[in-house]
Order: C-alpha cells, then structure tokens, then sequence
C-alpha cells in the first residue's frame, strides 16, 4: 500500500487524468449499457423452466408468464344459459386474439362449468401469453382489455385482471430515476459527512463517488460483451457504489486527519495513513466481493450476472480509494479541510470513549444485551415464505385488483393468476388422460384443456391447471409436486411448467447447494481475515456474528413485507405473504460483504491498538474511541443510499433496498458497537490467539505466546 500511494502522489496529473479519462468513457457508456441489461430470469437445466421454453418454442406460449384473465358480465336478464349469452361471451373474448399472439381458454373451447359463476352471468377465461421481453409478445398484455371492450356489445361489461395486471397498477407510475435515487443518496451523504468532519473536506468522498460510479459502468459495457447482465445491477452500481465508496473514503480521510492532528505534515499523513486504513479499505472490498462468490458460483445465469456485476462495485471502490484519493487530499485537502465549523470534528470521539468504557465494564450484560436484540430480530426469519407477492397485496384498489376480488366474490381462487402449464406429447388421447388425472388431484380447482390450434400441434398439447392455492404458499407447491408424480406414467410424457413450478425448481436448485456454498465463502473469509488480524479467534467471531447480524436483515423481511407490519403504511403494498426467492441469496451476497467492511474497519484498528499497548482494554477502548463514529456515519450514508432505491416502482427493488438498509443499520448500531466490542471484551486475552500451524499455513508471525493479561487486565 505504502508504494502505490508514493506512486500516485509522484504522479498527480497522471492520476487525476487516468481518472477522468475512465469518467467521461463511463459517461459515455452509462446509457448503452442500462440499456442492454436484461429483465430475464432464466434458468436454464431445471424441469419446470425448460418445459416453459418448451412451451414457447412450440405454440409460441410462455408458460413462465402469468395470463391475464378477462371477466365478463352479461346484462340483467341474460345469461351463460341462453345461447345468446353464449355467443357474446365467446365472441368478446376471441376478440383478445386482435392484441396478438394469444391461447384463450373459455367456456366456448371447453364446456367447463367453473368458468361460470352460480348466478350465470358471469363468466371467465384465461389468456394465456407470449413473452412480453420477445417481439411476438411486446404490447399483447396491453391489447387485450381494449380489444375485449371493443368487442363487447352494449350492457355488456368487461375487464381484465391477472398478476401482472395487479403488480403494474400496484406500482406507482414512473418513480423516481436511478439518477434520482444517487442525487437523493449522494445529498444525504453529504449533510452527514459535513457533520463528521465540519468543513469542506465533506466534498472529497463525493468527488471520488462520482468517476468510481462511472467507471463501474464502464465496465459493466464491458461484461456485457460476453454475458448478459441483470437490470438489478443498474440499481446497485449506481445506489450502493455510492455508499460503498464514501465508506471507504471516510475511513481513509478520518485517519489522514488523525495522523495531521499528530502532528505529521500533508503528504507524512497521507503515507502514514496507508498501511493502515489503507490495507482496511483494500481488505473490506475484498470481502465484499467474497460475499458475492455465492451468487457466482450458482447454476442461475441472473444471479451470476448479479454476482459479477456487483463484484465490480468495491473493486473498483478500492481502485479509487487507493490512487485517487490520495491525490485529492494532497491537492486540495488541505485547503477544504482549513476551516473547521465546529469543535466536534476532530478524529477521537469522547463520547465513543466513554461507551467503550461502559461496555468493558459491563461486558456480559452489554454482550447478552446485544445477543438478545439480534437473535430477537432473526427469529422471524424462521417464518420465511419464498415465491411470488400475493396477487391481493399489489394492486391496492385499482381496476385490476376490484377484478380479481370479483372473481373471488363468485368462488374463483386467487391461484388463477398462477397456473399450473402441463405440456403433454402423446397425442390427444394423452392430453385428454391428462387432463383427467388432473381434474381429479388434490389442490386442483378446475382443468382448462381446449382442442383449438393455440393449445395443440401435432402430438403436443398444452393444458392450464387452475390452482386453488397461489404458488407461494406451501400447498400450491404441493399441488405441483403431486401432479409430477400422478402423471408420470401418461403416455409420451407430461412435463409441468408455470410460474409455480418454475419458482419451486429454482428453490430446490438454489438452496439445496447454498450450504455448501456458505460454509466455502465462510471459510475463505475466516482465512482472509485470520491472516490480516493474526487471530483465529477474532476472525472466527467475525464470520459467526456476521451470519447472526444477517439473521436480523431476513427478519425484518419477514416481519416488514411478508407479514405487512408497516409496508402497506409506507409503500402502499399490503402483506406479501412471502418473499421473492432469489432475494435472500442476493440479500446474504451483498449484506454478507458489506457487513463485514464495518468488522473490519473495528477489528483491525483493535489489532492496530492492541500491538501498541498490549492491553485488550486499551484496544477496544481506543477502537471504538476512534472508529465508533466513523461506523455509525458510514452506515447511515448506506442507510440513506438504500431508502433512496427504495423509491423504485417495483416491489421486488423495494424489498431488496430495505432488507439491506435495515440489515446495514442493526449491524452497525447494534452488532459492531455493542455485541462485538462486548465479545472481544469477554474473551480478553484469547482474541489474539493464532495457532502455529495455522500461522505456518497464512505465513505470517505467529505470537511469542498468549499474551499475558492479569485478570484485571480489562477492567476499567
């Protein structure tokens, strides 16, 4: 660290102009490549996807998508009875065919009576669709309630309901842009980075922000070259590369003002500063992008390009920490930092001094304090429920929404915005079987196999199985999992696709491998930091209290979203009933990394204090003294970074950026000022233990011996 920073302050201009060069090619890449980022959540190799892309290849129908359904309503007096109510529910709704591509699945194609209410004037049928990303399927969903209306005789009534219907009219219009989102971010930032510091050097994090955000765009262009790359990234480049940099700016300009206020000159304090928060800087980012190995290493393309994309965010955060920086605060700094608008601003914390003191004095009662505050927001996280949002809790009163309740109102479950897509290969003797077998499994409410051209070529046919149960609970997964094993011995095969059983698929793939994956980045991370601390035990406590700390982010998921205890009042979303399922994966991916750059930032000034006292007192007291504000603060710009993305129309951002706000938030507030510091204080002397052959195999020095600490070594 020492030599690149001689480096960069050798070479100013080179710097500064490597800099702006990547700034203005970012720039100019922003736009190309938020527009090559892809809505698709393929994945490719696992049973219910495959038959969804068999679907679509053959009849041009993706069964991934939910359909919409269009209900129609005859005037008083007439009814599905009659022949002329007949014929104007079956004329209207083959007019949704004029939107495009479509199957469409009634009374008229299948005599079944579960398409018409106990009254006899309302009727149902499910259009089912192309995919909307594909030119065959762009404006479809759009097209079919104009079409059903203009079909629709005079008296007659008509409109359309469906998942993503409900989630469109649920999401608010527009919503503020990316560029938005930052601006709001980069704001908040800067108001409590003017009160950490109380002058202009404020500004410094923020003018490295900008060109590291640019930059990370510039490469994700690049990654696009070669592999297609999630929309979320666009979101976490933009709103968490913010936060992320200015973290680790803070921590950097925070020790260049320390070593000033000991009295070394500009430059001394800019060289001093490296080996120490400089290696921080560099050691955090690491973990980070460590902490997204887990998303790299699974079988799902999205989640790769997830991974990858943000693995970019703190390796580039670290680039520009570690060159530009130190050229800022050598030309500029000391002139922003000249004038100091109130006392407070100075490196040591008074107030963080007398809490470290209170925590080694109370260390038990500060450590099940902390214990029982985390594990008290983790436990909801046993409750979690994966899959899609209730269709009911994203439409709020809109048209959509009423559609859907009227449905329901006549005995229709909600499952009809997920059905169940059986693609059958035995000809149509097969399909009927089929559909038979069906009808008659548990959790099934009605079967819709019509013998039109849409549904049917050659040997292949496609039926739609209406589920009584959405696909998030359990029971609609089982429903899934019961037709596979009834149907396995029709003629020519049947494979189950939809939503439901896409969803399931991935569940299984995913988690079934994650503990591997979990306990490989668990253990690069022990090693990686084990290594830097010189410390089994410090670095083991990290990575067990950062899976606790993650604990409290999923039940906030749980409580917040799934149950509603406050989404609806904030963000107009009534109880989801569960949580997407690739959520938690991308949760743990980035809240893993990000809530370790905190630890780390704790930890290593505590080894720092440490080796220069050699008391356990004096290292958490002094740790916490200078490090205490400079976490809260970094974490609150995060917070802040996250509520701003939180604005997104789309619950599925929404879940994510409060799931990370709040997750930063405890860990910061709770974990690293209180249970960590209680921890290290509990064990005294043990922290600093590293086993010789473990010291052999990460090859740094070992110590003498344990060190030596009387048993009063940490009392106050």
């Amino acid at each position: 660290m020492h030599t690149v920073t001689r480096f960069c302050l050798r070479h100013k201009g080179f710097v500064i102009l490597a800099w702006l060069v990547l700034a203005v090619l970012g720039a100019l890449s922003t736009g190309p490549a938020v527009d090559r980022l892809t809505h698709s959540f393929a994945t490719p190799g696992m049973a219910g996807y495959d038959t969804n892309l068999h679907l679509l290849q053959t009849l041009g129908i993706d069964g991934n998508e939910q359909p919409s359904i269009g209900v129609l309503t005859l005037p008083a007096g007439q009814g599905m009875d009659t022949a002329a109510g007949r014929d104007i529910a079956a004329r209207t709704f083959a007019a949704a065919n004029r939107a495009g591509h479509l199957a469409v699945a009634d009374y008229a194609n299948t005599a079944n009576p579960a398409l018409i209410s106990v009254d006899g004037r309302t009727t149902w049928a499910v259009f089912d669709m192309p995919n909307p990303d594909l030119p065959s399927g762009a404006g479809v969903m759009d097209g079919i309630e104009p079409a059903l209306k203009a079909a629709a005789p005079p008296g007659v009534t008509v409109s359309v309901t469906g998942f993503e219907q409900i989630q469109t009219t649920g999401a608010s219009s527009g919503g503020p842009s990316v560029l938005v989102e930052t601006g709001i971010g980069a704001v908040g930032a800067l108001v409590v980075l003017l009160f950490v510091y109380g002058s202009a050097i404020a500004i410094v994090p923020l003018l490295i922000a900008i060109p590291s955000i640019l930059a990370t765009f510039l490469l994700i262009l690049g990654l696009e070259q070669v592999t297609d790359v999630s929309f979320l990234v666009e979101y976490l480049v933009a709103v968490m590369g913010l936060g992320v940099i200015v973290d680790y700016s803070l921590l950097l300009v925070t020790r260049w003002r320390e070593e000033r206020e000991a009295g070394k000159s500009y430059e001394e304090a800019i060289l001093a500063a490296s080996p120490t928060a400089g290696r921080a800087v560099v050691l955090s980012g690491l973990t980070v992008a460590i902490g997204l190995l887990a998303l790299v290493g699974l079988p799902v393309p999205f989640l790769r390009s997830i991974g990858l994309g943000g693995m970019l965010i703190p390796l580039v955060a670290i680039t520009a920490s570690v060159t530009l920086l130190p050229v800022i605060l050598a030309t500029v700094g000391p002139a922003l930092d000249k004038r100091r608008v109130w006392r407070g601003s100075t490196t040591l914390s008074r107030g963080w001094q007398r809490w470290a003191g209170v925590i080694v004095r109370r260390r038990w009662l500060a450590g099940i304090a902390g214990l029982v505050i985390v594990l008290g927001l983790a436990a909801p996280s046993l409750a979690m429920n994966t899959g899609q949002p209730r269709a009911n809790s994203l439409g709020g009163t809109g048209t959509a929404a009423q559609t859907l309740h009227q449905l329901e109102g006549v005995g229709v479950p909600s499952g009809v915005v997920f059905p169940i897509q059986l693609f059958t290969h035995g000809g149509s003797a097969a399909a009927d079987q089929a559909a038979s077998i069906a009808a008659t499994t548990p959790g099934v409410y009605a079967v819709l196999a019509p013998a039109t051209p849409s549904f049917r070529r050659g040997n292949d046919a496609l039926i739609s199985v209406i589920p009584i149960d959405e696909g998030n609970t359990s029971t609609g997964v089982a429903t899934v999992a019961r037709l596979r094993a009834a149907l396995s011995g029709v003629p020519g095969g049947v494979e189950v696709g939809g939503n439901t059983a896409q969803n399931s698929d991935f569940t299984s793939a995913v988690y079934g491998n994650f503990p591997l994956m979990l306990g490989a980045i668990a253990l690069l991370t022990f090693l990686l930091l084990a290594r830097e601390f010189r410390s089994a035990v410090l670095a083991v406590k990290a990575v067990a209290v950062n899976m606790v700390s993650l604990g409290a982010s999923f039940g906030f998921l749980v409580l917040f979203w799934q149950d509603g205890l406050g989404c609806d009042l904030l963000y107009g979303v009534s109880a989801t009933g569960s949580i997407r399922n690739w959520i938690p994966i991308v949760s743990f991916a980035f809240l893993f990394g990000l809530s370790m750059d905190y630890e780390v930032f704790l930890l290593a000034r505590m080894r720092e204090e440490y080796d220069r006292t050699g008391s356990t007192r004096e290292a958490i007291v002094g740790a916490l003294a200078r490090t205490g504000r400079l976490i809260t603060c970094a974490a609150v710009i995060l917070g802040i970074s996250f509520a701003s993305l939180s604005a997104a129309p789309d619950v599925v951002v929404e879940m994510i950026a409060t799931g990370l706000g709040v997750g930063i938030l405890v860990d910061a507030l709770v974990v690293r000022t209180l249970l960590v510091p209680a921890l290290v204080a509990v064990m005294g002397r043990w922290n600093w233990w590293l086993p010789e052959g473990l010291a052999r195999l990460l090859r740094v020095r070992p110590p003498v011996s344990a060190p030596m600490e009387t048993k009063h070594a940490i009392e106050v």
